[in-house]
């Protein structure tokens, strides 16, 4: 006995219930007598109609049926039985006499399961019923399966179907596999209808993938586009494989259909995610990449030039965070759908698309994408001169020109683009994008807002830049940072009323221009402890000198707008200079104009708690910003320094003198210091006395030096109580323009 035949049996109840029907009373009690020894729970009935009443009661594992019978007879108690809800699977067993092949043909009519010729052979009868039940419920099984596989099929959208060849061939489809292509379960269905379903662009393509698979009898695995007769599009999968006869003889196919639209579309959406950006729907990093790789393949393969094109937003960061990041949103998508009105934008190319394509496919991957942040990238696969991409960047400049309304606001924003070309500015997409970007990046430092195409020396220039970065981030735990100091000069009283300390790196033996390092510190934040370490630096210099020559008046140090980012800034300078155990009026902060209006609400309280503690505030190129003044009458300053630019043209324009004569009153009516900064000849502080400014610092009177240097300045410096050449004219000796001398003058020496 089989496995399958054991679990069978397993699967039987311990003791069947059978019900025996037979109109005789000795058989009857027989029977049921030889049954119940052999393990059955016996139910008598003495006719068909005590039968069906037996049956409304309750339902026997198996029945046995008498075939001849007054009134009811067999035949028709069992087409009775089969009519009653839910006996129609019952196992019956008819009983007919020997040779008795009309009845047995009848019973099989009426709807017996199988006959038994009357005989007293129990054991051969108990046998029987045993098969019959074993294979009652074995078919109950293989029903039970099929309705999950229907199920599953249904849930799944999936059926079967067979196809034979031949003259008395054809399509054989499930019901399932009917309902995938919305028929119902009991059409007919030929192979050339159901080509006819799908779009006539698609069906040649398909008829030939047939062909091809029928001919060499291989297996078939595709997907085809149908449209249903509601008008539904969907996406039919067919799996499918051959069958031979038995002379090795292709029979035909037999596979199944599945319905793989919900699938489909989601792999496309997945797919569409991999490779697009969510908010402009542009090309994304991954896509882009992917399509600069196969773009330079080609122009390596055909040798031809390719272009790409970083393009960077001017001030979207200042619109982002003004109006608000959907604000900022809004604006990327409107600038993407410029974008890529300026190229032969294509979504279709994909991976494994372009080799199907033809030999110039390749023009098909030209497209705008967003690389990320505020930044895109044109790919322009093929281009015959550099002049091509100029005029796609122009193009491109040209689109964000008109104002953009976000947010109910409108605003303008620019664009700057780097433009890098194979193979001239490199061999790999890596190379291209980062010589675009340095090419972006000089635009932005030459003031936006424009297009430039690479060109070795700005990467030199980009990488001077980058290990001057690198170089910086070191300096101050290589103490390479030091401060320069230039006296403040009041001419009235020819002495020296204070100094300005100005920051120096000091690299590889040679002094590094602030013009060089001071910007990088500010754009890489290392501005901030640059300042802190200027604060101690310059407290412990003010305590030095006062040991040393009993110096007494301020030292200014200049302070960085995001150093009041700090909530401490207070706290860490009463720190440097009780560290020390010098007074806090021994620092002044200078602030320059613009850092000052950009910061304000943030410096403000700042500012009125170091002032209550002694620190005292001067303003530093005043005169220079694009801001009210109403912030002098609000904030505690002290002090207001004239711009160089203001002093260089003293006594040559008219207009300076006047801009500085209307910020020395504004100064005086204010109760303010006024500072003059750069005089650099003897016209110039002249003038600058005249117009009533006493306090000055220049190259005139000394370059700014280190430390040690300044008390040797003092030193060789005679300081007169009187400053002789006021009110009188300049000393034929020096001519009144004459500049200041290399390392600093010795003008109060020489009066």
């Amino acid at each position: 006995m089989t496995p399958a035949s054991t679990d069978a049996f397993d699967a039987l109840p311990a003791q069947p219930q059978v019900l025996l029907v037979d109109d005789d009373e000795v058989n009857l009690l027989l029977t049921g007598i030889a049954l119940r020894e052999r393990g059955f729970r016996m139910t008598e009935a003495s006719s068909g109609e005590r039968a069906l009443e037996v049956l409304r009661a309750h339902a026997p594992d198996i029945i046995v049926l008498d075939a001849i019978m007054p009134g009811l007879d067999g035949f028709a108690t069992c087409r009775a039985i089969r009519a009653l809800p839910g006996f129609e699977n019952v196992p019956v067993l008819m009983l007919t006499g020997l040779d008795d092949d009309a009845s047995i043909t009848r019973a099989y009519q009426a709807g017996a399961t199988d006959f038994f010729v009357k005989a007293t052979q129990w054991s051969l009868l108990a046998g029987r019923l045993h098969y019959l039940l074993r294979a009652s419920q074995t078919r109950l099984e293989l029903e039970r399966s099929k309705a999950k596989l229907a199920r599953a099929q249904d849930l799944a959208r999936m059926g079967s179907f067979d196809w034979r060849r031949g003259e008395h061939g054809g399509l054989l489809m499930s019901s399932e596999a009917l309902r995938v292509f919305g028929f119902g379960p009991h059409e007919r269905l030929s192979l050339r209808s159901l080509l006819r379903m799908v779009p006539r662009d698609e069906r040649r393509a398909l008829m030939r993938q047939l062909h091809d698979a029928a001919r060499s009898s291989s297996v078939l695995a595709t997907d085809a586009p149908i449209v249903l007769l509601d008008g539904r599009q969907r996406i039919i999968h067919v799996d499918a494989e051959p069958e031979f006869d038995e002379h090795g003889q292709a029979a035909g196919y037999t596979g199944i259909v599945q319905d793989v639209t919900d699938r489909r579309q989601a792999e496309d959406k997945i797919r569409h995610l991999a490779n697009f950006d969510a908010l402009t729907g542009l090309p994304n990093r991954r896509q882009l990449i992917w399509r600069a790789e196969r773009a330079l393949e080609q122009a390596r393969r055909l040798e031809h030039q390719f272009a790409l094109l970083l393009i960077d937003l001017d001030r979207f960061k200042v619109i982002n965070d003004t109006l608000g990041h959907g604000a900022g949103d809004e604006l990327l998508v409107e600038v993407g759908r410029r974008l890529r009105a300026c190229v032969r934008h294509s979504d279709q190319v994909m991976e494994g698309t372009l080799e199907s394509a033809g030999m110039r496919s390749h023009r098909a991957l030209e497209a705008v994408g967003r690389l990320g942040g505020d930044e895109f990238v044109a790919l322009l696969p093929e281009v015959s001169a550099d002049a091509d991409a100029e005029r796609v960047a122009e193009r491109v400049l040209e689109a964000m020109h008109e104002p953009i309304f976000v947010g109910g606001q409108e605003c303008f924003v620019s664009a700057s683009v780097g433009v890098a070309i194979y193979p001239r500015d490199g061999t790999t997409v890596v190379d291209l994008l980062r010589n675009a970007d340095v090419a972006m990046y000089s635009v932005k430092s030459q003031g936006k807002n424009a297009a430039a195409i690479y060109s070795p020396h700005l990467a030199g220039r980009g990488r001077d830049k980058l290990e001057l970065e690198t170089a910086l981030h070191k300096a101050i735990e290589r103490d390479e940072l030091v401060l320069h100091y230039q006296p403040k000069i009041d001419v009235r009283a020819a002495r020296m009323v204070g100094a300005e300390a100005l920051m120096r790196w000091r690299r590889g033996g040679k002094l590094v221009p602030p013009s060089d390092f001071i910007p990088l510190a500010e754009d890489t934040g290392l501005i901030v402890p640059m300042s802190e370490w200027a604060l101690r630096e310059a407290a412990r210099q003010v305590h030095a000198w006062q040991q040393a020559f009993a110096f007494d008046d301020s030292v200014a140090v200049n302070l960085s707008s995001r150093l009041f980012e700090r909530s401490d800034l207070v706290e860490h300078i009463h720190r440097c200079v009780t560290a020390v155990n010098v007074p806090h009026r021994v620092i002044q902060l200078e602030i320059t104009e613009n850092n000052l209006m950009k910061e304000l609400q943030n410096v403000i309280p700042s500012l009125h708690r170091l002032n209550e503690i002694g620190v005292e505030i001067s303003i530093d190129d005043f005169g220079t910003g694009y801001s009210s003044l109403a912030y002098l009458t609000t904030l505690p300053i002290s002090e207001l320094k004239i711009d160089r630019s203001f002093v260089r043209e003293l006594g040559i324009t008219p207009q300076s003198s006047a801009v500085v004569t209307a910020i020395i009153a504004l100064a005086r009516s204010l109760g303010l210091r006024v500072v003059a900064e750069g005089v650099e000849t003897l016209r110039q502080m002249e003038v600058l006395h005249r117009l009533g400014c006493g306090v000055m610092q220049g190259f005139l009177f000394s370059r700014p030096v280190p430390p040690e240097e300044l008390q040797t300045w003092l030193e060789q410096t005679v300081l007169p109580r009187k400053a002789p050449w006021i009110g009188r004219a300049t000393p034929n000796e020096l001519p009144p323009d004459a500049p200041a001398a290399a390392g600093g003058a010795r003008l109060l020496r020489f009066v």
